[in-house]
């Protein structure tokens, strides 16, 4: 029975074109080995090295939101580099395209504020979310605030389709908050 669940599962990532998987606790380190396998491999697929640096891009930023934002962490939450957040990754390559996916709980609070600001990137083109990251970077210099969104409008950025998101209410102060971006 064990065999014939793990095949299932793996029959399922290769229905869904999943080229790399992971789930659990990620930490800066596991970012820095995850990412050098990812970049491994995405290169022996013959991937255009353009498509490569942007689906890596977006694979970085949803890792460290993960370790940044994760409601379920184990260490110290406000030094990132012993902080350890739990979370899904996903990248796969469906329709000529691919896609990084992540997701993992946060709080009420925190996918009240990301769901009004995934909204308002949904509807920008590229000039207008060009011009947003430089209004917001600016922002960000003047006022040195480290939680100001930078990361979620390099996603929308670098994909090449309105990024998607969703939310899972699991109790009254978790949520379950999934996002996709496909290259």
């Amino acid at each position: 029975m064990l065999a014939r669940s793990y095949y299932q599962y793996k029959q399922f990532h290769d229905q869904d074109g999943i080229i790399f998987s992971f789930s659990g606790f990620i930490s800066e380190g596991i970012l820095f080995a995850l990412g050098d396998v990812l970049k491994k491999q995405l290169t022996s697929e013959a991937a255009d090295p353009n498509k490569i640096k942007r689906v890596f891009s977006v694979f970085v930023e949803l890792m460290q939101n993960i370790i940044r934002y994760s409601a379920e962490c184990i260490g110290n939450i406000e030094d990132v580099s012993d902080k350890l957040g739990w979370g899904i990754v996903i990248v796969g390559f469906q329709d000529e395209q691919f896609y990084v996916s992540c997701g993992n709980i946060v709080s009420e609070e925190k996918a009240t504020r990301l769901r009004k600001h995934l909204e308002t990137l949904q509807e920008l083109g590229k000039e207008e979310l060009r011009s947003y990251y430089r209004g917001e970077l600016k922002e960000k210099t003047e006022n040195l605030d480290k939680g100001s969104n930078l990361g979620l409008i390099e996603i929308a950025r670098r994909s090449s389709a309105p990024i998607e998101f969703d939310f899972l209410g699991l109790d009254a102060n978790k949520v379950f908050y999934c996002i996709k971006s496909y290259i």
